[in-house]
């Protein structure tokens, strides 16, 4: 799991729940969800710094509901992501077949297609 990311206020150690954005060009804070990445301009706020946020005389503040509890993991996120990878593996072109397990259980290509291996990737080319 990732670092726990905390409020962007000085001296606040909480853990952040929203993230504030400016748009100058509308003179406008839009305070939403955590954001799933930290960006450079962006700011994460505790709830209690979300709560009481003011801005500038004359700007306009738009709030986008917080979620009431922090989003968990769900399975089928990571089944969803198994059986992209499985897709991914398997070649569908009718003329080479499909990919096939080798002697240590890893996935090779068809015996009519040449394999350069480059790094971690593998580069396959139809003979």
């Amino acid at each position: 799991m990732g670092s726990l990311r905390t409020c962007s206020r000085s001296a606040c150690q909480h853990a952040a729940v929203a993230t504030l954005t400016f748009v100058y060009a509308d003179s406008t804070a839009v305070l939403g969800p955590l954001a799933t990445y930290a960006e450079p301009h962006c700011y994460d706020l505790c709830a209690t710094h979300a709560e009481t946020l003011t801005v500038p005389r004359g700007w306009e503040v738009v709030r986008l509901a917080l979620p009431s509890a922090r989003a968990e993991p769900h399975p089928d996120d990571l089944l969803a992501l198994v059986d992209a990878v499985r897709e991914a593996a398997t070649d569908r072109s009718p003329e080479t077949g499909p990919a096939v397990r080798g002697s240590k259980g890893a996935l090779e290509p068809p015996a009519n297609v040449s394999s350069v291996r480059r790094g971690h990737l593998r580069i396959l080319r139809e003979q």
